[in-house]
């Protein structure tokens, strides 16, 4: 680390940033009400917007959104006449999924061969405590610079486009000449990295229909029509020999042509088993950067456990789709409604729900922003060059703010690099990042300021 006056600072204040995040991190805020209750969000909620007060932040209100979830909102008074920078993070998380799965409990912070655990603690709770965390350096180092906008979302990992809703019903509230979403990540540990693009997405429920009832698989078996069977046609049409993702009219041969990923890297970040192939062609970075990729997310079916033998009447399925930048998401999402009609075997009756869609990003990595974060970064990162990525997750709210404040420019960086396993069981975050990229996003509000 840098013996910068400002990294001195944040590497004083990470003891404080390690018990806050530990509250923050015990709060089971998953936006999704039948699963976990949304005293709990808004517990969250309530931490944050202390949090902001307590920091001076002026204007601090929960945003009740309309899909029922809230965001916190505060503004920090900067000199007169200076730049306005929004700083985004969301509260919201995964659910644990498997917590058997976790190695310690996964709503409690635990320090364990130099990383952080718990759900959140990257993803992104972490990014709330980054944000604080470059303030309070650069207050006790001459003062913010800047006026600062927080907004903290809690629904993003649902896709549910509250705050993006709200941002266009409210579109004063978040204007700012540059934006730092910070839900992104370091390509790798040390590695400086601003996500210059995001893939964009559309999630789909498909229901197939064949019969009034399900029926004896000995008595009517080998000629009444499966729902399950014509559905798992229908999700097999969707991909190649190969792996790759065929939805018909959709292009799929888009390069990457920014950092590349190692394949053998790509497999040892993903922990593929030894011996299982990748799916698809081209690059790894072309595959998860550049172009669509279909996943299979749940199916309503009889489970193995208690099955019966029965022909299915009704199957249902859902499908998400990564729509890369250039792809618009709503043509996306009727090619791949169209490909599933026309795929459902034996005219069976086919029916799809769509139930979120989010653009693809695509940011000017040449603007003034980009030039000050990079000086920032290598400060924070000393010896290192702040590489461009792509990032194969989406961040809808990012084009509802590209649409809304077009001269604004948009950053991405965050705590989620591989190890982080966002998403997964045991997430973490590496606490020298979260104090490296603290310091990089102080000495980026004052290189802008002055830029």
């Amino acid at each position: 680390m840098s013996s910068h006056p400002v990294a001195e600072t944040v590497a004083s204040l990470m003891p404080r940033a390690k018990a806050e995040l530990t509250e923050l991190v015990a709060f089971k805020s998953v936006a999704d009400f039948d699963q976990f209750p949304r005293s709990e969000s808004e517990a969250a909620a309530s931490w944050i917007t202390a949090a902001l007060r307590a920091e001076g932040f002026e204007d601090v209100a929960v945003l009740e959104t309309p899909d029922g979830t809230q965001s916190v909102y505060g503004r920090l008074a900067g000199p007169e006449g200076a730049r306005t920078v929004l700083l985004y993070a969301h509260y919201d998380v995964q659910p644990p999924l498997d917590e058997a799965g976790w190695t310690t409990p996964p709503f409690e912070l635990t320090e364990r061969e130099g990383r952080w655990y718990g759900r959140g603690t990257a993803d992104c709770k972490g990014g709330f405590v980054m944000h604080l965390l470059a303030l309070r350096a650069l207050k006790a180092n001459g003062g913010v610079p800047v006026h600062v906008k927080v907004i903290v979302e809690g629904s993003e990992e649902q896709g549910t486009g509250g705050l993006e809703r709200y941002a266009e019903q409210h579109p004063e509230l978040l204007a700012a000449d540059a934006i730092v979403i910070g839900d992104s990540g370091n390509f790798r540990v040390g590695l400086p990295t601003a996500t210059s693009t995001l893939r964009g997405m559309t999630m789909l429920r498909v229901k197939i229909d064949t019969l009034e009832g399900n029926l004896h698989s000995g008595q009517f078996g080998g000629a009444a029509p499966d729902a399950l069977g014509a559905l798992i046609r229908v999700l097999d049409s969707l991909r190649a020999e190969d792996g790759s993702t065929t939805v018909d009219g959709l292009t799929g041969d888009e390069r990457w042509q920014g950092l590349q990923y190692d394949e053998e890297q790509f497999r040892l970040d993903a922990k593929v088993l030894d011996g299982v192939g990748l799916i698809g062609s081209g690059t790894v970075a072309d595959r998860i950067w550049a172009r669509p990729a279909v996943t299979v997310l749940g199916i309503d079916c009889p489970p193995v456990v208690g099955a019966t033998p029965s022909v299915q009447a009704s199957a249902r399925a859902l499908i998400s789709l990564r729509v890369p930048p250039g792809m618009d998401a709503a043509e996306a999402t009727k090619l791949l409604q169209a490909h599933l009609e026309a795929h459902t075997p034996w005219g069976a009756r086919v029916s799809t729900e769509q139930i979120g869609q989010g653009q693809p990003f695509s940011a000017d990595t040449t603007s003034p922003a980009y030039a000050a974060m990079a000086e920032a970064m290598a400060v924070a990162y000393p010896g290192q060059e702040m590489q461009y990525a792509g990032q194969g997750g989406s961040i809808p709210l990012c084009n509802t703010l590209a649409a809304l404040y077009p001269a604004a420019e948009i950053l991405l960086i965050g705590l989620s690099e591989p190890e982080a396993q966002i998403h997964a069981v045991n997430e973490s975050v590496s606490p020298e990042e979260l104090e490296r990229l603290s310091v990089a996003e102080a000495l980026f509000l004052r290189n802008y300021a002055a830029g």
